[in-house]
């Protein structure tokens, strides 16, 4: 079964409501057609169905009568102008579900209308305006959508308004639901997976949109407070933590789209703005007050030594000779350090640290994904390990950086340059045969390459990357 299997429910016998009429109810309507042929022009050229908006805000009218109801205001004209202004993106017409499956990694649901989320029994519910048969769909609010251990959420389009969950609390903004969990406490699982395709959920609505979290662990959302804070004006609402509410809203996402590994692909944004890495970073940069947008010139200062910054790692993929590489670095050109990048110092100071540099410099792991601090135009050093994880390399870092505006640079460890070659020998087949490892399956690949492997640079091997990076900044 797939995670957003649509499941057909059987049809319920037909109804037909009793319409009282009253002087009231026809000047009423009488209103309703004067405001549809003032807007109807405008509304065929936008392709927006301003009939259906109009129902829908007079269903609304009458919904706010309900006992137990929270309202959170409506009028007409910011119905209007909303359904006028919407962008052309995967957005749900009124009374729609749409299904996303763009990508390889993600599908989510965008819900729009009445929308009914009951946080207890993880469901989303979609109150018809007329009559309509009952579907439902299952979808993982976790942007890898085959990972394992995430609780799936309903998606239901209900048959009539009598079968409706009673609102507890109404919303005039807009909802994204969201999973953590998954691989997220790995760093760059935490913006790849999660705060990327957040940001591109939710930066259309400009902070007036409320995030709803499911399967977080209470770490998650605090260390990531001023990103979340920054992407809603309103507090996070944990599903998890006995939310007993019925909250409505006007729009609901269920679920965040990861484009391809940490960036963006700009024509699959929802709405209007075209969003980009750039702008990801950018925001980043505004949160954190980080006060670098350019590298280093030499071009306008010539005597300025740029600073490169050494990620020393402490357990596997690690530099075996990092004082050694320093002094190389220095010879080249540059003011270099090291620095080892923990999740206990905070989010903040690795931001702070990288920002006053202009070339990142580490291997293949977690910690380059502090690029994303860099001032647009530094530069990337991937050391890649031996065993052919080029690829992989690229992939998760190279194309990333250049999205970024970053310049990417690769340095490929020869075996003489493995601990590998110490530990297991030159005749062992992780040495010998790489591409035999690979079709081992990736457990195996990783338990060689990644888990047990750290790296001893030759100098003399690396210099000529260095200088492609001193050279860059020297032509800024």
């Amino acid at each position: 079964m797939s995670f957003c299997e649509e499941r057909p429910k059987k049809g319920m016998k037909g109804w037909a409501p009793t319409i009282h009429l009253n002087i009231g109810f026809v000047v009423g309507v009488l209103f309703m057609l004067l405001i549809y042929l003032v807007v109807s022009q405008q509304a065929a050229i936008s392709g927006l169905g301003v009939a259906t908006t109009l129902a829908q805000w007079i269903a609304e009218k009458q919904l706010i009568q309900r006992p137990g109801e929270t309202l959170v205001t409506s009028d007409l004209q910011r119905i209007l102008n909303k359904q006028l202004v919407q962008g052309s993106g995967e957005s749900a017409e009124n009374g729609e579900v749409v299904h996303n499956t763009k990508g390889y990694y993600s599908e989510t649901c965008e819900v729009n209308g009445d929308v009914r989320v009951n946080g207890t029994a993880l469901s989303v519910s979609l109150i018809p305006s007329s009559r309509s048969e009952r579907r439902e769909w299952r979808i993982q609010p976790y942007s890898r959508k085959t990972l394992p251990g995430i609780r799936a959420v309903t998606v239901m389009q209900l048959p009539d308004k009598a079968t409706a969950p009673a609102c507890t609390a109404r919303y005039s903004v807009p909802a994204v639901l969201f999973a953590v969990g998954g691989l997220t406490g790995n760093f760059w699982h935490d913006f790849t997976d999660v705060l990327v395709p957040l940001f591109v959920a939710s930066r259309r609505y400009d902070g007036e949109v409320q995030l709803l979290i499911t399967n977080a662990q209470p770490w998650w959302p605090a260390a990531y407070a001023p990103i979340l804070r920054r992407l809603s004006r309103y507090d996070v609402v944990d599903l998890d933590a006995g939310d007993e509410h019925v909250r409505c809203f006007p729009r609901v996402t269920v679920g965040i789209h990861m484009h391809k590994d940490l960036s963006i692909i700009p024509e699959w944004v929802p709405g209007r703005r075209r969003l980009s890495m750039p702008d990801f970073t950018g925001f980043l940069r505004d949160i954190y007050a980080l006060p670098r947008g350019v590298p280093a010139s030499l071009a306008r200062e010539p005597g300025r030594r740029p600073r490169l910054l050494l990620i020393d790692r402490r357990h596997s993929r690690r530099f075996m000779n990092v004082q050694e590489v320093l002094r190389a670095a220095e010879a080249a050109g540059f003011e270099a350090a090291s620095i080892d990048l923990r999740r206990d110092a905070g989010v903040e100071a690795q931001a702070r640290a990288v920002n006053s540099h202009d070339v990142l410099l580490g291997v293949h792991g977690a910690g380059l994904a502090n690029m994303l601090f860099l001032p647009p135009g530094g530069v990337l050093i991937q050391v890649v390990p031996y065993g052919k994880l080029e690829h992989i390399a690229r992939m998760e870092y190279g194309e990333p950086a250049k999205d970024m505006g970053l310049r990417y640079l690769e340095y490929s460890v020869a075996a003489e340059e493995s601990t590998l070659m110490e530990t297991l020998g030159p005749e062992h087949p992780a040495i010998k045969d790489p591409d035999a490892i690979h079709r081992s399956g990736w457990n195996n690949m990783t338990e060689f390459y990644l888990n047990k492997q750290s790296v001893r640079v030759d100098v003399a091997r690396f210099a000529p990357t260095l200088a492609q990076a001193f050279d860059h900044l020297r032509r800024q």
